[in-house]
């Protein structure tokens, strides 16, 4: 069985976003990028099956500029097989990556296909929903546990919903998503980086694999948060109820 996985480059977690002057986005110029942490978990999982021999291939795929490739690099050093790089300059919103996910699973005909469940860019939570939908394929989302069974060709998945752990079979080919619980992401060793630079990276265009991504949306103003005021300290249970009373008219 081939898995098929996302990778996505993103803003580094630990930079701190600043918003471009003009307000119509977020600087990215000279800014470190790395691969999406939901992604690097959904990448280990599917490294941690195929190694326990329930699958015989992985294939990261990664959408939008010529960067991308050394985000597929890093997922080919952790231990995916080969990449697929879908080169695009413009934004590729939720559903442009669903669609084009489609046609490459068409192409490739993976038994699973795993994305995180979220990019820490947008937060959307959209792709691997609606590319299950497009694909008609069962999907188990926000995933803290995969087992599969080869034998009888389906995944159990324990997902974290608001009352606890719902478990779900699914049958395959599925999609699943990612949550931050799942599994510890592993590091890249010298080795495997060197390794990498020989696997084989297949480039696509949206046009190639026949995907419109014509924008239906449009941002219209990116700005920051308000500033919040710092805290006050309180020396008494009567402060405290003083000023929320007073202050924060809460009580």
């Amino acid at each position: 069985m081939k898995i098929m996985v996302t990778v996505k480059r993103v803003i580094d977690y630990a930079v701190k976003i600043r918003v471009k002057p003009d307000k119509t986005g977020v600087v990215t110029q000279n800014v470190k990028m790395s691969m999406n942490p939901f992604c690097e978990i959904a990448l280990e999982e599917a490294l941690r099956i195929r190694e326990s021999g329930l699958a015989s291939e992985v294939v990261a795929v990664s959408m939008g500029p010529s960067q991308c490739v050394d985000t597929l690099r890093t997922g080919l050093a952790m231990g995916a097989d080969r990449g697929i790089h879908v080169e695009a300059n413009d934004s590729m919103y939720p559903l442009f990556v669903a669609k084009i996910l489609k046609k490459l699973v068409e192409i490739e005909k993976p038994g699973l296909l795993i994305l995180g469940k979220q990019a820490i860019d947008d937060d959307c939570n959209q792709t691997g929903q609606m590319v299950a939908g497009l694909l008609n394929w069962p999907q188990g989302t926000f995933a803290s546990k995969v087992v599969l069974d080869k034998e009888k060709q389906v995944a159990t998945v324990d997902r974290e919903v608001d009352d606890g752990i719902e478990t779900l079979c699914l049958n395959l080919p599925a999609v699943i998503t990612t949550d931050l619980r799942l599994n510890q992401p592993r590091y890249a060793t010298l080795p495997n980086i060197m390794k990498a630079k020989s696997k084989p990276i297949k480039k696509f265009t949206p046009k190639e694999l026949n995907v419109d991504i014509k924008p239906d949306l449009e941002i219209v103003e990116v700005t920051e948060p308000p500033k919040r005021k710092s805290g006050v300290l309180v020396f008494s249970v009567d402060e405290l109820i003083e000023k929320l009373k007073h202050e924060a008219n809460v009580i």
